[in-house]
């Protein structure tokens, strides 16, 4: 495993490995950040119409984001008719030519998706992290390549632009977005990727101090859709913290000739996006293209990431909910005989337990994005752990519904050429500059940190961190920072822990208390692990043996953010009923407890089967399978 210089270690003692997320530019390295307590900004109290707890304008804004998700739905229509030149049957159609469903595009534009990408404060729409994660969900329902190419990707490579841009650049890549533009973001290569985006650009510094652009990079998301380009070229020597520069080009302002197309590269996964490829040769880098400072590159990357990794959930999520609506859908198929799939115990299973896993996902979306908003300070280790857990989570599930389904798997077309379509796609949705190890590795610096100075003695989680529709700060993407002073989110699973032990939950509680003591002492065990490991010790935080712990690190944060969210929904007066019953965690707990290898209490078989009643309702009633249960068209 490659080691690499810390560019922020000025902001706290101490190295963070990284990699980078993103098809070319999604997120990056964590670095450091300060270890001082920041208390949590606070959210406003009260209630909302859309069932969750919000209060004044906070509630106004969020009604108006949940009429733009829901008109998006409809706008798109039913996925399951054949009819709707939106459906999928067209989607299937477009994907088999490699092309994005030009109907489908101008959904997004007469909706104004990118303004969704744009903070509000430049003219978009963009106030809460947790509402885009909502928004990008009707889209990715039903096609990653049109909602990656469309515009996610344009809000990954803006990023660097909002968290580091000065007035003048962030305005330029506000207007490109809201005029209808593209913006495309060409990631640096790195030792440890492969050649799909190893390759790289280079950056001359003149006498003058201006700078002359050349290189070719393959791999880049909307190469030749997009005007705007982010680009990530090297200034320094190789190896150093300091060797990338990041540059704000608009390809109407460069000479002409000076870039040049290099035509797409086919991909197994979302076949309709363009992943193409770009040369540039000697132009000239106009004045005020430099974000930041040069050298900056590489902390810009870190800072970036933090942004970026909490949306990352919601993608794979959605995908995730077609398929399983479509493996439900087949199982709940009455034969000839009156029987279905649902009678073997083994498809019950597997359908309950891609439910929980859809669930669980939700709850760590919720986390990583509101994160942003409350506790910016600690967001990196939460956004790399929900960025991280994720697609790891769906891909397991998709394998287990893949038995279900058997020959139909390799559907092409019909009823069930979403859920192939979906196999192919989601392991390129949440692809990263250096995969999901970056992100693993990124959570690793911080866990002797908060061993020795942090878990057991943190207060838990301020309450609007799990609260689904509550109010939140204003956004400001400067605020995070690398490397968490503390872990708060892990404190609410000891808090619960000890809420259990005076006052057990109803019903399951006897289970939700077993296991919540459970995953305690998984905490406590982690504790140990990593009290006395140093904290600069990059050997012992790069072994195997660390990387399995980080991995179990994700599913106890995991198993604190379910509990979060179920102990707000339970205590709001007008919380889902679903939500506030202690069915869901107790089975999710369970189901992440048996991954672990833990201790297990009797299997809670009631709690079960009442996640698998709701999966079949939300079914047959056409609700969505996140914590939100939305109304699908």
């Amino acid at each position: 495993m490659s080691t690499v210089s810390d560019p922020a270690r000025d902001e706290r003692d101490g190295t963070a490995h990284g990699g980078h997320d993103g098809h070319d530019g999604s997120d990056a390295h964590d670095g450091s950040g300060g270890h001082d307590t920041h208390d949590a900004h606070g959210g406003n109290d009260g209630h909302d119409a859309h069932g969750g707890s919000g209060g004044g304008d906070g509630a106004v804004r969020d009604g108006a984001a949940q009429d733009r998700i829901d008109a998006l739905e409809r706008s798109f229509g039913p996925l399951d008719d054949d009819a709707n030149p939106l459906g999928g049957a067209a989607l299937l159609a477009a994907d088999a030519a490699g092309e994005v469903l030009a109907e489908a595009e101008q959904v997004l534009d007469a909706h104004g998706l990118n303004a969704e990408f744009v903070p509000a404060s430049l003219g978009g729409r963009l106030r809460r992290m947790d509402v885009l994660g909502r928004l990008l969900r009707p889209v990715f329902r039903r096609d990653a390549s049109l909602g990656f190419a469309y515009g996610l990707n344009c809000f990954f490579a803006a990023t660097p632009v909002w968290t580091a841009g000065n007035d003048e650049q962030r305005a330029k890549a506000a207007r490109l977005l809201l005029d209808g533009h593209r913006i495309a973001v060409a990631r640096h290569g790195v030792a440890h990727g492969n050649d799909f985006v190893r390759d790289e650009f280079t950056a001359t510094v003149r006498p003058d101090g201006s700078l002359v652009v050349n290189g070719s990079k393959t791999g880049i998301a909307n190469a030749s859709r997009a005007r705007g380009l982010v680009v990530f070229a090297r200034t320094g020597a190789e190896g150093g913290g300091r060797s990338h520069t990041v540059l704000l080009l608009d390809r109407a302002e460069l000479p002409p000739g000076s870039v040049e197309d290099l035509g797409r590269r086919a991909t197994t996964g979302m076949r309709s996006a363009e992943f193409g490829g770009l040369r540039i040769t000697d132009c000239p880098v106009p004045a005020g293209a430099v974000l930041g400072k040069i050298g900056d590159g590489y902390e810009l990357s870190l800072r970036s990431s933090l942004v970026i990794r909490g949306v990352i959930p919601s993608i794979v999520l959605a995908g995730a909910d077609t398929a399983l609506r479509t493996v439900a859908a087949f199982a709940d198929r009455r034969r000839a005989d009156g029987r279905s799939s649902l009678d073997v115990q083994h498809v019950r299973d597997v359908l309950t337990g891609a439910f929980l896993d859809l669930l669980l996902i939700d709850c760590l979306a919720l986390v990583g994005t509101r994160a942003l908003h409350l506790l910016p300070k600690q967001l990196s280790a939460y956004a790399a752990a929900a960025a991280y857990l994720a697609p790891k989570l769906v891909a397991e599930t998709m394998d287990e519904m893949s038995a279900v389904l058997g020959e139909l798997t390799f559907a092409k077309e019909g009823a069930y050429g979403m859920f192939q379509k979906q196999l192919r796609d989601l392991p390129v949705t949440s692809l990263g500059h250096a995969g999901s190890a970056g992100r693993q590795v990124s959570i690793l610096p911080q866990l002797p940190f908060f061993a020795r100075h942090t878990w057991f003695m943190d207060p838990e989680a301020p309450p609007g961190l799990f609260r689904l529709y509550e109010d939140l700060p204003p956004l400001d993407l400067s605020a995070p920072a690398l490397l968490g002073d503390g872990d708060r989110l892990a404190a609410t699973l000891v808090a619960s822990s000890d809420l259990f032990e005076e006052t057990p939950p109803d019903g399951d509680g006897g289970v939700l208390r077993f296991l919540a003591r459970t995953f305690t002492a998984e905490l406590d065990d982690l504790r140990q692990a990593f009290a006395d490991v140093p904290q600069n010790d990059r050997k012992a935080l790069s072994s195997p043996h660390s990387l399995g712990l980080a991995d179990r690190y994700t599913l106890v944060l995991a198993a604190a953010a379910c509990l979060g969210v179920w102990r707000e929904q339970r205590s709001a007066q007008d919380g889902d009923p679903f939500l506030a019953d202690p069915a869901w965690p107790s089975a999710a707990l369970y189901r992440l407890c048996r991954r672990l290898g833990l201790p297990l209490p009797d299997r809670p078989l009631a709690a079960e089967r009442r996640v698998l009643d709701e999966a079949l309702a939300r079914l047959r009633g056409r609700r969505s399978y996140d914590l939100y249960g939305s109304p699908l068209a």
